[in-house]
């Protein structure tokens, strides 16, 4: 039986497990939702030291350093390795794409941006990731509990992924050689455009326009608004094998309404 150690249980993180428990992996965690405590070096050192592969979705810490690699970096030779990061390293392009080859650490997530490089350093399989979506955490969700906003910044575009997808691209990583891989979707929209289909799909009707400072947004909302860029998925289906089953957040929408 293989095993993989996952650092950071959450919401993406504990999806990758049950997937990987699913196809016969022996799966021991730390975070919320985990099966160890992060701070209990012992228990999981002797964890790591069975584990085959190694994954953290754990972000950085408040000095920017990396936890998992702070704390237990001298335990992971010899182990795959994945990181699941962010496409926030990138900074803002002007709504042009970007791929794997575009500089990083020039945006708001400068130490998302190292604790990246770091792990590639370690020769992982650094997986970024844009807004990601799932069941619970979409604008389905949004437009049913009223917190829906539409936005009038009519240049503003993003990329997402289905959570569902980033699960596919880190099981085909597994297989696959180091770098960084970008798991996006291949329709780069605003915002709006989201929420509109969502309203369409629940037949209500769009949210008024609203400016960014009457939205009333937290300073990461907001930040996340400070940057425009379309993100590549090339490398991702080329090398991993990789393509997503939501190549659109339409596809994933109607799919979690569908599930209901």
């Amino acid at each position: 039986m293989q095993r993989c150690f996952i650092f950071g249980l959450g919401y993406t993180a504990g999806r990758i497990a049950r997937a990987l428990t699913a196809r016969g992996w022996e799966v021991v965690s730390t975070g919320r939702h985990g099966t160890l405590s992060f701070e209990d070096d012992g228990t999981v050192r002797l964890a790591l030291a069975d584990a085959d592969a190694v994954v953290s979705s754990v972000p950085p810490a408040g000095d920017g350093l990396d936890p998992v690699l702070e704390r237990y970096g001298d335990a992971l030779a010899g182990k795959w390795l994945g990181y699941l990061s962010s496409t926030g390293v990138y900074g803002d392009a002007g709504g042009a794409w970007v791929d794997e080859s575009a500089p990083t650490g020039t945006g708001r997530r400068s130490a998302r941006a190292d604790c990246d490089a770091a792990w590639l350093a370690r020769g992982a399989r650094v997986l970024r990731l844009p807004g990601i979506y799932g069941p619970g955490r979409s604008a389905l969700d949004r437009v049913r509990s009223g917190s829906a906003q539409r936005i009038d910044l009519p240049d503003q575009v993003f990329s997402r992924v289905h959570v569902d997808d980033i699960v596919s691209g880190t099981l085909a990583a597994l297989a696959a050689p180091p770098g960084a891989f970008n798991l996006a979707d291949d329709a780069p929209c605003s915002q709006n455009m989201v929420i509109e289909d969502a309203c369409r799909l629940l037949g209500q009707a769009p949210p008024p326009l609203v400016t960014l400072d009457a939205a009333g947004l937290s300073p990461m909302a907001r930040g996340f608004y400070a940057e425009n860029r379309r993100v590549a998925n090339g490398k991702a289906k080329r090398v991993l094998g990789w393509a997503p089953r939501y190549p659109t957040y339409r596809e994933g929408l109607r799919a979690m309404l569908d599930a209901g």
